[in-house]
């Protein structure tokens, strides 16, 4: 069978290249072509764009780039036409994916959309899109199942969590062995996660290593982003101390003591790792104001939302400085706001649904279409 899957952020490359994994289990013959990353093109098959292309964040940006995008969703109907997929499979990227599968559907190809977009958060009138041309929904969270099927009279399928799945297949690596990797020191490590766009990590990156000199007993660790080359970082890292790591988040993340992170997907493989965090977020004052208006959450980490309280401390906007960053990092290295965290990670885990999303999304794809 031909598969088509179409990824358009970091994220969304590493879950594609799980799925696709699952897929050749059930389908050893399986053919991919793919809009994705380099872990999808470590699996196989024929890349079309990278996702480092794809990426642009905020309402203002999106606006700059609406040529780019418009030309990108040209390509895609193009190609998809001259490789005639079996099915067509849409990871999250919903700005993207959505046009792309109104215009599928009505060409008949098969649509199937693995992680929903975040409907439930902001631009809930989309679920009318997705009833009328998506086939199967995967949802991977526990409350957006009641969200589709109660509210919305929609049927999808739960499936879990697939960064359990990604969290659980990585291989630990010596402490000792990393940090002569990367010439760390014995001090306990505060990873730095600042997103992996360009116009984030720049918003985000300055402040967050505003906070170093306040903590000479830990050595700060930054997640180089696998869409950045280590030099885009080079500007930033002015203080002595301060080490860059690429590609190799989940070896840091296993080794750390705490982190700051940048609200997204990391928010929630960083409590997964069982590591105390700040959430930060920071937009340009145009999205946040229009952001603000139409988004109707009380938080924004996935972790919060997932356990419908307060768990990790979200600093957004105005409240994102130096004195708030100290005030929250001093928090969470204490040891009793530590073991209240634990607890709640532990139960967020059990929120998820366990291991095995890949394998039973793939298993449903693959049977949908034989």
């Amino acid at each position: 069978m031909k598969y088509y899957l179409i990824a358009g952020e970091a994220s969304g490359d590493l879950h594609g290249a799980n799925l696709m994994k699952s897929i050749l289990k059930e389908d050893p013959q399986a053919e991919f072509r793919f809009w994705g990353g380099d872990l999808m093109q470590a699996v196989g098959g024929s890349i079309v764009k990278h996702y480092r292309d794809l990426a642009f964040m905020g309402f203002i940006e999106v606006l700059l780039n609406l040529f780019t995008i418009l030309k990108n969703i040209k390509l895609c109907k193009q190609d998809v036409i001259e490789y005639q997929p079996d099915v067509i499979v849409f990871i999250d990227y919903p700005g993207f994916n959505l046009r792309i599968a109104q215009w599928a559907k009505e060409k008949g190809f098969r649509t199937h959309y693995y992680i929903s977009p975040q409907i439930w958060a902001w631009k809930e009138g989309r679920i009318k899109t997705i009833k009328k041309c998506i086939d199967m929904m995967y949802v991977i969270l526990p409350f957006e199942k009641s969200f589709y099927e109660d509210k919305h009279e929609f049927p999808v399928q739960f499936v879990g969590h697939p960064l359990i799945d990604a969290i659980a297949d990585h291989k630990q690596i010596l402490p000792e062995t990393f940090k002569n990797q990367h010439n760390l020191d014995d001090r306990p490590i505060i990873a730095i996660l600042p997103g992996s766009r360009k116009q984030e990590i720049r918003k985000m990156l300055e402040v967050m290593l505003t906070v170093v000199d306040g903590f000479p007993e830990y050595q700060f660790v930054i997640a180089g982003a696998p869409s950045q080359d280590a030099s885009f970082y080079t500007p930033f890292i002015k203080k002595q101390g301060v080490h860059l790591v690429m590609n190799q988040t989940y070896d840091l993340l296993s080794l750390s003591n705490a982190a700051l992170v940048t609200s997204g997907t990391a928010t929630l493989e960083t409590a997964l790792f069982k590591v105390p965090e700040v959430v930060c977020y920071k937009g340009s004052y145009i999205s946040y104001q229009i952001a603000k208006r139409v988004i109707n959450l009380d938080y924004i980490s996935l972790v919060n939302l997932i356990m419908d309280k307060h768990v990790v401390t979200e600093l957004i906007q105005s409240d994102f400085n130096t004195k708030k960053l100290k005030e929250e990092l001093t928090k969470i290295t204490d040891s009793y706001n530590r073991a209240v965290m634990f607890l709640d990670y532990y139960d967020l885990e059990k929120k998820l649904g366990g291991k095995g999303a890949n394998d039973k999304t793939a298993k449903l794809i693959v049977e949908s279409i034989q």
